[in-house]
């Protein structure tokens, strides 16, 4: 009952990278690539800074490496997941079955979501520590940017979350109208019309009727 649920009757056809960049997620996921990578790689190339009172470079947000290191694992996730997201839109089109899109989409909805809460966290905790950031050899630009691109995240992943939801919704309105209309289903055919006959259905005359001769007149025997 789930062959036309979450668009499976559409896949096939030949794939159109024209319509696949115009797409909204695909914009988005670009989008949050683009913010993830911003976010670790600025943490990992300027976000550690040598103070004349340590002797190992301390992180940039007011001197909390437990700050820096989640900056950087929210980001190095981020950046494999909209890779591997990306890969699975462009396939997308192409799988004709309704559970494995199901499960993508699930995935698509849980993944975006909690990501969604992680950026907001790691915005949080990047600006409170950046707010008592007293150093003057930290990288004002570099912690600002920082800061910044993680608040942008929020909403990229924000809005993905919203059109896999909508992705979700949809599929499940689909599957709903065809356990209410199951004549729509190519798999289950409509019974056949019944006359009201009290007979056994399919019945047949025996094969051997045509054989049997018609009885005729007597004849006796000759002698």
């Amino acid at each position: 009952m789930q062959s036309n649920a979450y668009g499976a009757p559409l896949a096939g056809g030949a794939f159109d990278l024209e319509g696949f960049l115009k797409k909204p997620q695909t914009i988005l996921r670009c989008l949050s690539w683009l913010f993830a990578i911003v976010v670790f790689a600025t943490i990992t190339a300027e976000g550690y800074v040598n103070n004349s009172s340590e002797r190992e470079p301390t992180c940039m947000f007011n001197r909390r490496d437990s700050a820096c290191s989640y900056g950087v694992g929210i980001g190095v996730l981020a950046f494999l997941a909209c890779v591997a997201f990306l890969v699975l839109d462009a396939y997308f089109p192409q799988i004709s079955n309704a559970k494995q899109r199901k499960y993508i989409i699930i995935g698509d909805l849980g993944f975006s979501g909690a990501w969604t809460l992680l950026w907001f966290i790691c915005f949080c905790v990047l600006a409170n520590q950046w707010s008592w950031t007293t150093s003057p050899a930290v990288p004002a630009d570099a912690a600002r940017a920082v800061v910044a691109f993680s608040f942008f995240s929020i909403l990229t992943w924000a809005l993905l979350s919203y059109f896999a939801y909508e992705r979700y919704r949809q599929g499940l309105s689909d599957l709903n109208q065809q356990y209410a209309d199951p004549a729509g289903d190519p798999e289950y055919p409509p019974a056949p019309y019944s006359s009201g006959n009290s007979g056994p259905t399919g019945y047949q005359q025996s094969p051997f009727s045509e054989n049997q001769e018609t009885p005729g007149e007597y004849q006796p025997p000759t002698y």
